[in-house]
């Protein structure tokens, strides 16, 4: 008799906001699968490198000291404006309908106030060592 758990892919921990942006991405995939055409290979395609510039981003944050953090957390928050700007010209361009856009939106607002707290709770710690 075999062991199933061999076929499991070991448990893996990441941060909170590691875990909203991986779920604001899989739904972002979904989404990209079905875009137009006109879109698809021009805005959708710089969409999707940012969602993993993103995700880069913070997870190089998670692995640093705290001196180093800010730069990381703070290219995150850049890339993120960035991604939702250009997330509203899909939508504003019928290429996103409303409850598509919508759901993006709210788990990317999530994921930007757990950023902008990141950010806050590094520069905290900066200025008291």
């Amino acid at each position: 008799m075999k062991n199933n758990s061999s076929k499991l892919p070991p448990p893996r921990r990441v941060l909170p906001i590691l875990e909203k942006m991986k779920g604001a991405y899989a739904l972002w995939y979904e989404y990209y699968q079905v875009l137009p055409k006109v879109h698809k290979y021009s805005l959708g395609q710089k969409i999707d490198n940012l969602f993993i510039e993103i995700i880069e981003s913070m997870a190089n944050a998670s692995f640093l000291n705290v001196k180093e953090k800010l730069p990381w957390i703070r290219l995150a928050i850049r890339k993120l404006d960035t991604l939702k700007i250009l997330l509203m010209i899909l939508w504003e361009n019928r290429s996103l309908n409303n409850k598509r856009y919508v759901a993006l939106s709210l788990k990317l607002e999530e994921v930007g106030k757990m950023l902008g707290g990141w950010s806050g709770q590094t520069e905290r710690k900066l200025s008291q060592q």
